[in-house]
């Protein structure tokens, strides 16, 4: 199965302080993504991964495809990451010096292309001093993401031709 996609729907990759955000078409490597927001002065690390789940509202899905207008929507990820690093605030039961930030790093890989079922199709990874600001940045990327990046999906599932699969806005 060879399949085009537009010339807009491209790789893409920004980085924001000690943070990334990464638009791509090859598989996402997992392990990679935590070591990049490891930190020495990390206490936690919170993890979120999207995969194709195999079926939806009783369909069987054989596959996900993304396509992205990923100059707009690279841009949005950098400021949903800009965001949570200036809302995120350090819990009441961990004061600290405004010197230590509340988020230490943030990585949001998202796929293009065809994703099979069981693979990542997001990956967010927050790295900060304490767990309840890496719970809590990890979840509003990705809810987000979710709402505000402009990346679109297509459901393929089992029994149904191929062109009549439904195009799909990212939503919550």
């Amino acid at each position: 199965m060879t399949t085009s996609y537009p010339s807009t729907s491209v790789e893409a990759r920004e980085e924001v302080g000690k943070s990334v955000c990464v638009l791509s078409y090859k598989p996402l490597k997992i392990d990679e993504i935590i070591k990049s927001v490891s930190d020495d002065g990390a206490g936690a690390t919170a993890l979120f991964i999207g995969t194709t789940r195999n079926s939806y509202q009783g369909k069987v899905v054989t596959r996900l495809e993304y396509q992205a207008y990923s100059k707009l929507a690279i841009k949005t990820m950098r400021d949903i990451i800009r965001t949570v690093h200036q809302s995120v605030i350090r819990s009441a039961h961990h004061p600290a010096p405004a010197t230590v930030p509340s988020i230490i790093s943030c990585a949001v890989h998202h796929r293009l292309g065809a994703v099979p079922v069981g693979e990542p199709s997001i990956v967010i990874a927050v790295s900060s001093p304490h767990r309840k600001e890496a719970f809590v940045a990890c979840e509003q990327i990705v809810e987000e993401v979710k709402q505000k990046v402009q990346i679109w999906k297509r459901e393929y599932y089992e029994g149904e031709k191929e062109e009549e699969a439904e195009w799909k806005a990212n939503s919550s």
